[in-house]
C-alpha cells in the first residue's frame, strides 16, 4: 500500500486533487461572499425605498395633519416600519409588528419612550455622506427642531441613509431584516426618523442553498479530478513502465542486444527511450570490444609464451640445443605485448594525458637518434619550434609505433617530418612500401588487425601499435589518418593542436 501511494501516478493525482480543492474552496468562499453582498444590497435598496415612501408622506403632511398613528405604513410582513422622533419616542409602527431589534428603537409600545440608537452600534452603516445613524442632535425644543447643518429643511427628506442588521417579529413569526433609517422634517419643523426593514430570508436561503450545493458537489468534483488525473498519468507513464520492465529484463538476462520500446511520440518519454537505446548500443559495443580484446589478447599472449616454454624445456633437456637469442626475443616480444595491453587498458579507463609543452620537432630528432638498429635509416625533416601540449611519453610511443610500422613495410626508405598547418602541428611518417588499400585504411586502426596475415607473428607484431597511436591522438585532441605517400607507400599523419599559452606541469 505504501508503495502504491509513493508512485509518481499517486503523487500527481493527490497533488492535482489538493490544488483543485484549495482553488474550489477559495472560489466557493468568494462566490458566497459575493452572493451575500449582492442580496444584502438588494435588501438595502428595498428598505430604503420603503423608508423614503413613508418619509415622503410625512414631509407632505399639512401642518394641521400630524396624526402619526394614522400614517399609511407598508405591510409589516414585507417592510416593518417604525417612526420616532429625535429623542427616541415612538410615533408610529406597522400593524402586526410585535418585536423589533437593530432598528435603533427596541420598543413597540406607542405609549412609552424608547432609548435612542446607541452611538457606534455594531452593524450600523451609512449610505451617502453627511448624516449617520449616531449623529442625531436633539436640542430638547418642543418643536423637535435641530441646530445641525445637516438636518433636512422643513418638509424635506435627508439624502443620506443609515443601515443596520436586526430582527423583527410579525404576527408571531420572527425573521432577520436589514433596516434603513431616513430623517425627514414635517411641515411643523419637527424632525423624525423613519426605520424600515427588508427581510433577509431570501439572502439566507440562497446562501445556505449555494453552500449546501458546494459542499455536496465538492467531493464529487474532487473524485472526478483525482480519477481523471490518475488515468491520464497512468497513460502518460505507461511507456516509462515499459522501459523499466525491459531494462529489468535486460539486466536479468545480460542480453545487451535487446532494446527498450520507443513510443511513437515526440515528448520527453520518447527522448528518454531513444537515449536509453543509444546507451545500450554503446554499452553493447563496449562489452563486445572488451570481449574481443580479451580473446585476442589471450591468443596473442599464448604464442610467445608457448614458444618461450618450448625453448626452455628443450634447453632443460638438452642444454646444448638452447636457443638463447630466440628465448630473449620471445621475452622481449612478450614484454612489449604486455606493455601495449597495459596502455590500452589505461586509455580505455579514461586516463587523461599530461599537459606538458613538448617540441614535436625535437622529439622526432631525439627518438630517431636512438634507433640505430633499424633495418632502414630514417630520414628526418623537422626543425625545432613546433610545440604541442600533451604527454611526452605517449607522443613518443605514437612516433615509435609509426616508425615500427614503416620499418616492417618499407622497401628502402622511411621519412619522418614535422610542419605547421594553420592551428595544427602535423607529424608525418612515410615509407616506400606497398601502401594501404583505400578500403582497409580505417580497419588497420582496429585492435589486433593485421593485413599481412601470411607473414610470421614475429615479423608482423600483434596489431596493437596503430590502435594505440590513434587512441593517444584522439585523447590529445588530434587525429591520426593514413594516405598515400609521394613514393607510393603509406603516409601516416598525426595532427595535434599547436600549443597556446603556458603549459601546465604534467607527466
Amino acid at each position: 500500500m505504501r508503495g502504491r501511494f509513493s508512485s509518481v501516478r499517486a503523487k500527481a493525482s493527490l497533488g492535482a486533487t489538493a490544488v483543485v480543492a484549495v482553488a474550489l474552496v477559495a472560489a466557493g468562499i468568494a462566490v458566497l461572499l459575493s452572493l451575500r453582498g449582492n442580496l444584502t444590497g438588494q435588501a438595502e435598496r428595498a428598505a430604503d425605498r420603503a423608508a423614503r415612501e413613508v418619509a415622503l408622506e410625512i414631509a407632505a403632511q399639512a401642518p394641521d395633519r400630524i396624526p402619526y398613528a394614522k400614517l399609511e405604513l407598508p405591510d409589516a410582513e414585507d417592510h416593518p416600519v417604525q417612526v420616532t422622533d429625535e429623542g427616541g419616542r415612538l410615533l408610529a409602527l406597522s400593524e402586526g409588528l410585535e418585536r423589533i431589534s437593530g432598528s435603533g428603537v427596541a420598543t413597540v409600545d406607542r405609549a412609552g419612550s424608547a432609548a435612542p440608537r446607541p452611538t457606534g452600534a455594531p452593524g450600523t452603516s451609512v449610505s451617502g455622506a453627511g448624516v449617520s445613524g449616531d449623529d442625531d442632535d436633539d436640542d430638547g425644543d418642543d418643536d423637535g427642531g435641530s441646530d445641525g447643518d445637516d438636518d433636512p429643511a422643513v418638509g424635506e427628506i435627508d439624502d443620506t441613509t443609515a443601515y443596520s442588521d436586526g430582527s423583527a417579529t410579525v404576527d408571531g413569526r420572527a425573521g432577520e431584516y436589514r433596516f434603513a433609517t431616513v430623517e425627514a422634517t414635517d411641515r411643523t419643523g419637527r424632525t423624525v426618523l423613519v426605520h424600515a426593514g427588508a427581510s433577509l430570508a431570501d439572502r439566507q436561503s440562497a446562501v445556505n442553498t449555494t453552500a449546501a450545493a458546494m459542499l455536496l458537489g465538492l467531493p464529487v468534483l474532487l473524485l472526478i479530478v483525482g480519477g481523471v488525473t490518475w488515468l491520464v498519468t497512468r497513460r502518460a507513464l505507461r511507456p516509462v513502465e515499459g522501459i523499466r520492465s525491459e531494462m529489468a529484463a535486460i539486466t536479468a538476462s545480460e542480453d545487451l542486444s535487446r532494446r527498450v520500446p520507443e513510443p511513437a511520440t515526440h515528448d520527453e518519454v520518447a527522448r528518454l527511450a531513444r537515449t536509453t537505446n543509444e546507451t545500450l548500443t554503446a554499452l553493447e559495443a563496449a562489452v563486445e570490444r572488451q570481449r574481443r580484446f580479451v580473446a585476442d589478447a589471450s591468443h596473442e599472449l599464448r604464442s610467445p609464451i608457448a614458444s618461450l616454454r618450448t625453448q626452455l624445456e628443450v634447453g632443460h633437456a638438452h642444454p646444448g640445443l638452447l636457443d638463447v637469442p630466440g628465448a630473449v626475443a620471445d621475452t622481449v616480444r612478450l614484454q612489449q605485448l604486455a606493455g601495449d595491453l597495459l596502455l590500452l587498458a589505461r586509455l580505455d579507463a579514461g586516463e587523461r594525458p599530461g599537459r606538458t609543452r613538448t617540441d614535436l620537432g625535437a622529439l622526432v630528432r631525439e627518438e630517431v637518434s636512438q634507433r640505430a638498429t633499424d633495418r632502414i635509416p630514417v630520414a628526418v625533416r623537422a626543425r625545432e619550434g613546433f610545440d604541442v601540449d600533451g604527454s611526452r611519453g605517449q607522443l613518443a610511443r605514437v612516433l615509435g609505433n609509426l616508425l615500427d610500422n614503416a620499418q616492417r613495410h618499407a622497401a628502402g626508405s622511411v621519412e619522418a617530418s614535422v610542419r605547421r598547418v594553420g592551428a595544427w602541428v602535423v607529424l608525418a611518417v612515410a615509407d616506400d612500401g606497398a601502401g594501404v588499400p583505400e578500403a582497409e585504411r580505417e580497419r588497420i586502426f582496429e585492435r589486433f588487425v593485421r593485413l599481412d596475415d601470411a607473414r610470421s607473428r614475429d615479423d608482423g607484431g600483434a596489431g596493437l601499435g596503430l590502435a594505440i597511436a590513434r587512441d593517444v591522438a584522439e585523447r590529445h585532441g588530434g587525429t591520426l589518418t593514413v594516405g598515400t605517400a609521394p613514393s607510393g607507400g603509406a603516409l601516416f599523419e598525426l595532427r595535434l593542436p599547436a600549443a597556446t599559452g603556458d603549459a601546465e606541469a604534467g607527466a
